[in-house]
């Protein structure tokens, strides 16, 4: 009999849990992590046939500002959870995707890009709302114990 099948419903539910949460952030790092490449570095006329319309519409500054948020982002929230090393900044990287979505569907309901880019928006914005909620109230990764050091 496997180990998670021997474990109680109530003792599985965490795991689930679990399974969600690195389902959500993984995905999350790729989606971000790929946009960030795209923004950070490729020329802004190249992303305009790729849906990224509003490319040679805005800075050029801001628009490498972005991807490298994205691309930031995409690594922490991995990394920290994963090694158990300030675990606290997945839970920070879920906030900035939630910020970035948010201005992200401001922008686009201005120039009236709904049904195109603004319900992926809104997609993206609930996955990352959910890795906040999740990494914060749900199933929070505690640091790892670091031997030897003054605070033991």
């Amino acid at each position: 009999m496997s180990e998670v099948s021997s474990l109680s419903p109530s003792s599985r539910a965490p795991f689930r849990w679990e399974i969600a949460l690195w389902s959500a952030q993984i995905l999350l790092a790729l989606l971000f992590g790929a946009a960030g490449v795209m923004k950070t570095f490729m020329a802004p006329e190249a992303l305009v046939p790729m849906g990224l319309n509003f490319a040679t519409e805005i800075p050029l500054w801001l628009l490498r500002f972005i991807g490298v948020c994205e691309m930031a982002g995409a690594v922490a929230i991995i990394l920290p959870a994963a090694t158990r090393i300030m675990p606290i900044f997945t839970s920070l990287a879920a906030l900035g995707f939630v910020m970035i979505q948010v201005l992200a569907i401001g922008f686009h309901l201005m120039r009236g890009e709904i049904v195109d880019v603004a319900t992926m928006n809104v997609a993206l914005l609930a996955l990352s709302a959910f890795v906040l909620w999740g990494r914060e109230a749900k199933a929070p990764i505690k640091p790892r114990r670091i031997v030897g050091s003054a605070a033991t």
